[in-house]
């Protein structure tokens, strides 16, 4: 049942964000370039709402997709990064022990009496992203961020989302708290294992593809404005010809922005030989990868690309 508080923030959404085209000029007013399939995604997981699920390669701007999103709506963005052996409480809520042992000291010190309420009040509770979320006061509703969910467990799948269908946590020494405004979630994803069918029934999905080379240089000349045109096209070239190697970790969007920003440190705006053998280091992150590209050598590397 929807409060009128729950409608007036569902109201402002829908004047930010009124359709799609409206979202693709927004985003690409906070520098993130989406095409009409992410946008549409993206409004359909706001406007349902639905939480969406956004898969890719490492690199692609699933994460960033996110923090555009929340950026553009002017509400706050609470990211859990997921971990392999990552549980409740890390992602909901614990209590603070420390404090609560400094409560029954200072008790003792005044010869006061302490009571299990008085030491598992809200004051004592450190909350987690999952609870940030749900808590949120608005005015309009929070974006909340499981980031590479595909690390943790399917046990913890789960229980998110049984949390997240009924936007309530039960907190046994406080009740229910349930959300005014059910916050918009964005899962990622790179694929390291597949998600139960169970999460992604649950949710929009949305594939990112790896952008081409221009679309790169574009992405990199918004993150680096110290960048030249050339020079960011260039960096792009080398990238995307890394990419046809059989590497262990391929560079992406943002090895892409540290190298170009890197080069810009030195003074660099054209890419030769000499500069891609001496700041390999910036896209090429793993011993085997370096050794493979080094085979085929820095003049391999820049050919056909301008340098």
């Amino acid at each position: 049942m929807s409060t009128p508080s729950r409608t007036g923030a569902e109201e402002d959404v829908q004047r930010r964000i009124p359709d799609v085209a409206t979202l693709i000029s927004a985003l690409d007013g906070s520098d993130y370039l989406a095409d009409v399939g992410l946008a549409t995604a993206l409004f359909l997981a706001v406007r349902l709402p639905q939480p969406i699920l956004l898969e890719g390669e490492a690199g692609v701007g699933k994460t960033e997709a996110a923090k555009a999103l929340a950026g553009l709506l002017d509400t706050p963005l609470y990211r859990l990064q997921c971990y392999e052996g990552i549980d409740a409480g890390e992602a909901l809520y614990e209590w603070n022990h420390q404090r609560q042992l400094l409560g029954i000291r200072l008790a003792e010190v005044r010869d006061a009496a302490v009571t299990e309420t008085d030491l598992f009040g809200p004051e004592y509770l450190l909350r987690r992203p999952l609870l940030q979320a749900i808590e949120h006061p608005g005015p309009r509703p929070a974006v909340l961020l499981l980031d590479e969910i595909d690390r943790a467990d399917a046990e913890f799948e789960a229980f998110t989302f049984e949390l997240l269908a009924e936007a309530a946590v039960t907190i046994p020494e406080l009740g229910t708290i349930r959300a005014t405004h059910p916050p918009i979630v964005i899962l990622t994803s790179n694929r390291t294992r597949d998600l139960h069918d169970a999460l992604t029934r649950r949710c929009l999905y949305h594939w990112i593809d790896y952008p081409g080379p221009e679309r790169i240089a574009e992405i990199v000349r918004r993150r680096v404005p110290a960048s030249s045109g050339p020079l960011a096209l260039q960096a792009a070239a080398v990238i995307t010809k890394l990419r046809t190697l059989d590497l262990a970790k391929p560079p992406g969007i943002s090895e892409a922005i540290d190298w170009v920003s890197a080069l810009a440190v030195l003074g660099i705006d054209r890419i030769d030989a000499a500069t891609a053998d001496r700041t390999l280091g910036s896209i090429v992150k793993n011993r085997d990868d370096l050794e493979l590209v080094g085979a085929r050598g820095a003049d391999w590397l820049v050919a056909g690309t301008g340098g």
